[in-house]
């Protein structure tokens, strides 16, 4: 049964390193340009595949571990995933090798032992995550927010 289908689309004119692009989802949400450059050197106001994947990644991630925290009855104050998505070369071609994640929890109640309990079972929940497993190395460090 599927639960959502959500479309985005990019149009492109020129070369790869003279051309650029608009992405624009679906919904109306965004509508952001992207180049080669922004891509490989400096973003300059512009994004890339690697920044998109690390925006769905977290925003995933976080929904995931909220799940999770809640079924546990621990209520998040906040949460905090940060994504690094890294593109690098392998055998003279570019590739999505690594994605980083590294999240913050702040929730009565939650120390470090339970946390990484609830991070794991996130990390098998998290459907950008099952995407990603097996093409990309998926890496997570947590840490409670005491503050």
């Amino acid at each position: 049964m599927t639960i959502a289908q959500r479309h985005a689309q990019v149009a492109w004119e020129g070369t790869l390193a003279g051309g650029a692009g608009t992405a624009s989802g679906g919904s109306g949400a965004f509508e952001l340009p992207v180049t080669w450059a922004a891509r490989t050197e400096r973003p300059d106001g512009k994004t890339s595949p690697e920044e998109l994947i690390a925006a769905a990644h977290a925003s995933c991630f976080a929904m995931a571990l909220a799940l999770v925290l809640g079924e546990d009855h621990v209520a998040p104050e906040r949460l905090t995933v940060t994504a690094i998505c890294t593109l690098d070369e392998v055998d003279g071609a570019p590739r999505i090798t690594a994605s980083e994640l590294t999240v913050l929890a702040r929730a009565p109640s939650l120390d470090k032992p339970g946390l990484e309990r609830s991070v794991a079972a996130a990390a098998e929940l998290c459907p950008v995550s099952n995407a990603l497993r097996g093409n990309v190395e998926i890496t997570v460090r947590d840490d409670v927010d005491e503050g």
